[in-house]
């Protein structure tokens, strides 16, 4: 099986390395052709790097990798090399201007693509390239679930047809989690910190509910497994990046937490949901 992986960071490069390990023959495309080095994994000999979106048409499956804000942009770049692939979502997180999920993206720019699923679940880049156990959540149609779990074989996978729920997750954790790590620094004690966590996820649900998500998968990696590691560990770029901002510095990379706290008020004011405590942070960060 040849899967091709578009988008080279450290989540792109992590999944490049584990597909590989996994028995396929991988092609990871770069835009700049660089790509994320980790000192506990070396590159399988089955796995190519490029710069060349074309390089990926004959590829039985694609893995789309790239941060939510270059979501578009980069698909619009794949469209001429795109043969009907089932594709496999591996961004969290929404279009800053839109509020679109990365679905809605893909429907929007490849409407040819029918077979796709969401993954999404507590993972950590480094650690899921250094083979420490790790698990996720696959939503999406039958044959993108079944072709994902050969390709991410080396992964814990569980399986959902919920693809809105596993969306809502990944951006609600991302969202949550640079208010935790902005109240880590910034609020007035250890009880403020838990009331103000607990109801920021709750409106998350609300949300998702209201978006047409099952109460279950939010109780499921993508949920509560993806929201206990973003939101209780530095390690997570929106924990950092929302300590940063406490601290009136600027956030180091990519954090999709910015993006998605605008893009869950914004869909929320289209499906009449009270979202207070999100509304407040973003305004206590000055977001």
């Amino acid at each position: 099986m040849k899967v091709g992986v578009i988008g080279a960071g450290a989540w792109g490069t992590a999944l490049a390395i584990v597909s590989a390990q996994g028995g396929a023959d991988v092609v990871l495309w770069s835009y700049d052709g660089e790509y994320k080095h980790f000192e506990c994994a070396g590159v399988p000999e089955n796995m190519k790097l490029t710069a060349n979106m074309d390089d990926l048409s004959d590829a039985d499956a694609w893995l789309i990798v790239t941060p939510a804000a270059f979501f578009r942009e980069t698909l619009a770049k794949a469209t001429n090399s795109y043969k009907g692939q089932p594709i496999i979502i591996c961004t969290k997180g929404a279009e800053r201007e839109t509020g679109a999920f990365t679905s809605e993206m893909l429907h929007d720019v490849l409407p040819q693509c029918h077979e796709f699923g969401v993954l999404s679940g507590p993972q950590f880049a480094a650690e899921v390239a250094c083979g420490v156990p790790t698990g996720s959540t696959l939503a999406g149609t039958e044959s993108a679930r079944k072709i994902g779990k050969q390709i991410l074989n080396k992964l814990y996978i569980e399986e959902s047809d919920d693809v809105i729920g596993a969306e809502m997750c990944g951006m609600g954790k991302n969202a949550v989690a640079l208010i935790c790590g902005y109240n880590s620094i910034a609020a007035q004690g250890e009880n403020d910190r838990a009331m103000i966590f607990t109801r920021a996820w709750n409106e998350v649900v609300e949300l998702g509910l209201a978006a047409g998500a099952k109460e279950r998968t939010f109780l499921r990696l993508c949920g509560i497994g993806d929201l206990f590691l973003s939101a209780t560990s530095a390690t997570s770029r929106n924990y950092a990046g929302g300590m940063a901002i406490a601290r009136g510095e600027e956030p180091a990379g990519t954090v999709e937490g910015l993006f998605a706290l605008n893009g869950l008020i914004e869909r929320a004011k289209t499906l009449n949901v009270a979202t207070p405590v999100l509304i407040e942070m973003k305004e206590k960060m000055g977001l």
